[in-house]
């Protein structure tokens, strides 16, 4: 990286002495609105060839068979997909089709002295967290100046911070790997049970019923649907809590399913007291049934593809799809044995740590790697600006 470096520092002393320009991302950047290309059927299958995308943080939502409105980037004709009211945002180069009308493709300008992939790392240093649910791009981000050194030097620093995102990739890669691998042997296993007797899910549980009130949550306690992680990664710390009124409550041991996009697979088995609204469900299981039923067991049965894919087949509505209550009590699953409940449980919260615990294995490489990328990418975007006169 050294290396790397001092030549960077050497092509500034030739090219740019003084300094180098800023300019405004909007005297750079073309938008265009997402309209012609949004998905009609939330119907995703991985057998479907079209991606469909979302700027925020679960990127590819699904696929899609649709053969209309596709967008068509590539490795020679990239984009950027902007969230306009989370300024969010992603390099594409593939088709694609998008999930929602709140995001903008970005483009360079016609004749804009620029490397395109230099512009999205600078974006990425861009230091901006939206106030408002409002649309940020023209009244605000596209205002926003980013370095713009000689062509020669941002298609040199390209080059180095791609090396870096190469090996990044390579990691993610193999975590995506051993997750898939992880999710196949859970279906596995909650699936071979034998000559189990299968269960409507209201029989032994139901949502919980008991109410807290408002003034005894914080940030840590209090979970809406916006701080449940997607795809099964548990909960963080809430940015709003409200202050009035009474929520209702879960427990220890609690199940939180997030109830808008089910597909989104919001899940969290709850380690302490708190209150939830009326957009996450809270599964307890019944107070007769708890010497039948782990809570850990429910719960990997409901984080289960088995169980969001029936989700999905129930919900109700298409722009906001919400899974349907009633029909997910009517849920079949197995009980068997305690014993073998937490043989099962033992196994797969092993699988669990490897593949999403932070401090330990292919995810704590990935982070290490993640925060040292950050810091020359940093580095590296860092310019004097261009002193005039």
């Amino acid at each position: 990286m050294a290396t790397h470096q001092s030549k960077i520092e050497k092509l500034i002393v030739e090219l740019c002495p003084n300094g180098v320009e800023f300019k405004e991302l909007g005297e750079i950047i073309d938008y265009e609105q997402p309209g012609s290309y949004i998905v009609g059927s939330i119907k995703y299958s991985n057998d479907f060839a079209t991606p469909v995308l979302t700027a925020g943080q679960s990127f590819v939502l699904g696929y899609t068979d649709e053969t209309d409105g596709i967008y068509r980037a590539s490795k020679g004709n990239p984009v950027i997909i902007f969230d306009d009211f989370t300024t969010s945002f992603h390099w594409v180069d593939f088709h694609f089709k998008v999930k929602s009308s709140a995001m903008k493709m970005l483009r360079p300008k016609a004749g804009a002295e620029i490397a395109f992939r230099f512009v999205y790392y600078a974006m990425k240093c861009i230091n901006y967290t939206p106030k408002d649910h409002a649309r940020h791009w023209i009244s605000q981000y596209s205002k926003i100046k980013i370095p713009l050194p000689p062509l020669a030097i941002q298609e040199e620093i390209v080059k180095i911070i791609n090396s870096f995102t190469e090996l990044e990739a390579e990691l993610e890669a193999e975590l995506e790997a051993r997750k898939k691998q992880y999710e196949h042997y859970r279906e596995e296993m909650l699936t071979a049970v034998e000559g189990v007797k299968l269960f409507e899910l209201e029989n032994i549980a139901n949502y919980s019923k008991t109410r807290i009130a408002a003034n005894e949550l914080n940030v840590e306690s209090y979970i809406g649907v916006d701080n449940l992680l997607q795809n099964r990664q548990g909960k963080t710390v809430s940015s709003y809590v409200p202050k009035t009124g009474k929520l209702t409550r879960y427990e220890v041991g609690d199940i939180l399913i997030g109830n808008i996009r089910p597909y989104l697979k919001k899940i969290w088995i709850a380690t302490n007291v708190g209150g939830t609204n009326g957009d996450v469900l809270v599964v307890r299981i019944n107070e007769t049934e708890k010497k039948n039923l782990s809570s850990k067991f429910l719960y990997h049965l409901l984080a289960s593809d088995n169980f969001f894919n029936y989700n999905m087949q129930t919900v109700k509505g298409a722009k906001m799809p919400r899974g349907n209550k009633m029909a997910i009590m009517k849920y079949k699953i197995p009980v068997p044995p305690i014993a073998e409940q937490e043989r099962i449980v033992t196994t797969l919260d092993k699988f669990d740590a490897l593949v999403n615990d932070i401090s330990i294995g292919l995810p704590a490489e990935l982070s290490a790697r993640r925060q040292q990328y950050e810091y020359y990418r940093g580095k590296l975007l860092t310019f004097n600006k261009l002193q005039v006169g």
